[in-house]
């Protein structure tokens, strides 16, 4: 009778939780789940081609390496969507720790790889803690930020998020990597920007951020100041004409390869730019440019489109959190997603810095796959808890 009477328990708690699972996997963005599935396929069809000839006797090096960093993502992804965003905006202050640390043990323990620290070897893999540490930043920004600002923030307030937002920048920056640490302080502005602060307050901030990027790049070098490296400096100004044969060769040869693929791209035999090396970095900062050259505008049409149905699935998630805190945290990621996306794009055709930030999905590197797929988790996260909270209670 013991026995029975268990069994039907087990029984009758499997089907109540079963309309549980239901519910939640209703709730999740599949649109925004395909749009990321689509460009993980893609992407992987991008470095096939672009890799080819990357590796004598091994043309699927990249692609397998790409895959498996694609399946510890989506691993991620599905951990970051189970979990309710409301837990990462208490757990704000061992996130934001945890965002430090991982910024300081890549000085300790890193080895200098042309004259950068970055990356931490793992044995099987190469993990970049940076690219993990854009989601964790807006997770923790927007968890300190979220209550103590909005329309009637004080200036000393402001200060303390944007001292808490400098310190990761910084450690970025000194790695150096000027390109995260832009992405960074895109989605550190795109956190004030949603969580409410005054338009008098946002373009304040905008202005001084503007002077200071003015003072880098000319007053501090006219007056014997270098806060940037001679080949930071060349690329952030724009000028591919400069030392074409020198700092500038990457954009010369990217624009030229940009050029070269007309409307369905030349393939990936008759792709010299790519198949020769001509261009340097084809496969991680330039790797639009070997795809506009592979496939042309038709190529790189599908790329952007894709692109474009992410954002927009993003900003329908903003509009939809069940809080301030979802709304906070999506417009960072979107911002942020978007921010790498445009510049590393614009890059490639000389209309933006050339700063190494990695094109989602696409760059061969397995800590901006994973990244980029957490950062769905999230999103998910967020728009699931938004539906149920409107189905209320069943």
């Amino acid at each position: 009778m013991i026995e029975v009477t268990g069994r039907a328990r087990i029984r009758s708690g499997s089907s109540r939780s079963e309309p549980v699972v239901i519910g939640f996997l209703r709730s999740l963005d599949w649109i925004l789940m395909a749009a990321a599935a689509a460009l993980v396929g893609y992407g992987l069809w991008v470095v096939a081609g672009i890799t080819r000839f990357d590796v004598p006797g091994d043309e699927g090096y990249f692609v397998v390496r790409q895959g498996f960093a694609a399946a510890v993502g989506a691993i991620g992804l599905v951990t970051m969507a189970l979990i309710p965003v409301d837990v990462w905006r208490r757990s704000w202050k061992l996130l934001y720790a945890t965002t430090l640390t991982l910024m300081v043990v890549v000085f300790a323990a890193a080895e200098a790889v042309r004259g950068s620290k970055r990356w931490l070897d793992l044995g099987v893999i190469q993990f970049q803690p940076s690219e993990l540490g854009k989601v964790l930043f807006v997770l923790a920004i927007a968890g300190y930020a979220v209550g103590r600002i909005g329309p009637v923030a004080r200036w000393k307030t402001i200060f303390t998020v944007l001292a808490l937002g400098g310190a990761p920048i910084l450690l970025v920056f000194m790695q150096p990597d000027l390109g995260t640490a832009l992405v960074y302080a895109a989605a550190l502005f795109a956190v004030l920007f949603f969580v409410g602060l005054r338009w008098r307050q946002l373009l304040t901030l905008l202005v001084v951020g503007i002077v200071t990027i003015a003072a880098v790049l000319w007053w501090l070098p006219a007056a014997g100041v270098q806060v940037l490296k001679p080949y930071q400096a060349a690329r952030l100004t724009l000028n591919p004409d400069a030392d074409p044969s020198g700092i500038t060769y990457n954009l010369s040869q990217s624009i030229t390869a940009v050029g070269s693929g007309g409307l369905t791209g030349r393939g990936v035999i008759e792709a010299s730019q790519t198949r020769l090396d001509y261009l340097p970095e084809h496969a991680t900062d330039f790797a639009f440019a070997s795809l506009a050259e592979q496939r042309g505008f038709v190529g790189c049409a599908i790329l952007l489109l894709l692109y474009l149905l992410v954002v927009w699935r993003g900003l329908r998630v903003i509009t939809g959190a069940s809080d301030l805190y979802g709304v906070v945290v999506a417009g960072g990621l979107v911002v942020a997603f978007l921010f790498q996306v445009f510049v590393n794009v614009g890059m490639t055709m000389g209309v933006a810095p050339v700063t190494g930030i990695p094109l989602p999905f696409v760059t061969v590197g397995g800590s901006s796959m994973v990244a980029n797929l957490v950062l769905v988790g999230v999103l998910q996260s967020i728009h699931a808890r938004g539906e149920l909270g409107r189905a209320g209670p069943s």
